[in-house]
């Protein structure tokens, strides 16, 4: 019997990473009846998160009532796995859908992602996945603090909650108060970026602008980072401003770190060694990944890449099925791609290609079991 594992990245704008898996498993399945076939679809740590590592891992979804980004009770939830283990999407309680008509990060918080790790915490999980994506905030994470028990205190000796545009009056900060579950868990933080806090590269220049912020505000936000870092590194002794990732989510990376120790981490490789990617490819006969374009930019965390650097080292072949192919793709290869495949059949605007993006993805893994099959593979 065959093997075969399925592993695909979304495409974006046309196909989810599930919806993929289902095209790619159908296909296959015509033509190796009796084949094994694991799907794993790739949660990237925005909106879908859960559900995706629910579908590839089994679990059960929780729901709470936890606050939402500008202050309201709102339900939301979070992936309980087995073994204990919780996934998080900071976009199910502060994501930029939640912000529609009220694009403002600068009031934005954090605070209910806070309570949904208290809740998994309180439900005896130790290992805590955060998915750092689709957020509408600003505010270094320190609203996620406050929701996990830290204390922020101003000028005058006044608690208060801060978001992004008031963490420059932060000038006293207690951590004593954190969860003390959650001090025992390990907490590990999906983030695909690099940015630093603040700056040209940081969080409100780069990502504040399409949460609404205008140039004026973007200035503002970049400068109540700054202050905040400065306020951290005094109260706390942490230099969290150029952390790799501390720019992620309006500043989330960083306070991940700063307050909760967590571990900032690719997010295929957070999949990948959630799930057991090694133990289940490990006797596969092909494994199959894939995303919307593959070119040199893949080659930097993202999911083909992270495939391919395991299935290289366990010597399993790998298939990459994407939509554009760039011209410079020639070191993936060198990573572990066996071969690279597009679904692209005819030369049309992507305004048109993405109509026809399931078809002609089906219409290419038919191609490929046909030869596969013909092959005695």
């Amino acid at each position: 019997m065959k093997k075969f594992v399925l592993i695909p990245d979304s495409f974006k704008g046309t196909m989810s990473s599930a919806e993929v898996c289902r095209i790619m498993a159908e296909q296959i399945g015509r033509f190796y009846s009796d084949a094994e076939i694991v799907s794993i679809p790739v949660a990237d740590g925005g909106e879908g998160s859960v559900d995706a590592f629910l579908a590839a891992a089994g679990g059960e979804k929780v729901f709470c009532r936890v606050s939402g980004p500008f202050g309201e009770e709102m339900e939301s939830f979070y992936g309980l796995l087995p073994g204990g283990t919780a996934v998080i999407e900071m976009a199910a309680c502060a994501g930029f859908a939640l912000s529609e008509g009220r694009r403002r990060p600068d009031l934005a918080t954090t605070f209910g992602v806070g309570q949904l790790m208290r809740n998994a915490a309180s439900r005896g999980c130790r290992k805590i996945i955060v998915g750092l994506g689709g957020s509408c905030t600003n505010d270094a994470g320190a609203g996620a603090a406050a929701g996990a028990g830290v204390k922020f205190f101003n000028a005058d000796g006044k608690e208060f909650v801060p978001t992004g545009g008031t963490l420059s009056r932060v000038s006293r900060i207690d951590v004593s108060g954190l969860d003390p579950r959650l001090k025992e868990a390990e907490i590990t933080a999906m983030c695909d970026i690099d940015n630093p806090l603040y700056g040209e590269m940081g969080a409100a220049y780069v990502f504040a602008p399409q949460k609404g912020a205008d140039p004026e505000m973007v200035r503002g936000l970049d400068g109540e980072l700054r202050c905040f870092a400065e306020t951290v590194q005094r109260e706390l002794r942490l230099d969290i401003a150029d952390i790799p990732g501390a720019g992620a989510a309006g500043g989330m990376g960083a306070g991940m770190a700063a307050f909760f120790g967590a571990e900032l981490k690719m997010g295929i490789e957070t999949v990948l060694d959630t799930v057991a990617f090694d133990r289940i490819a490990q006797d596969a006969d092909l494994v199959f990944s894939g995303e919307g374009r593959l070119d040199s930019q893949s080659l930097r965390g993202k999911v083909v890449a992270g495939v391919a650097a395991r299935t290289k080292k366990l010597g399993v072949r790998l298939i990459a099925v994407v939509g554009d192919i760039g011209d410079d793709i020639q070191p993936v290869y060198d990573r572990g791609v066996s071969a690279v495949f597009s679904i692209n059949r005819v030369a049309v605007d992507f305004s048109k290609a993405k109509k026809r993006s399931t078809n002609d993805l089906a219409l290419t893994m038919e191609n490929l079991m046909r030869l596969f099959s013909q092959m005695k593979l």
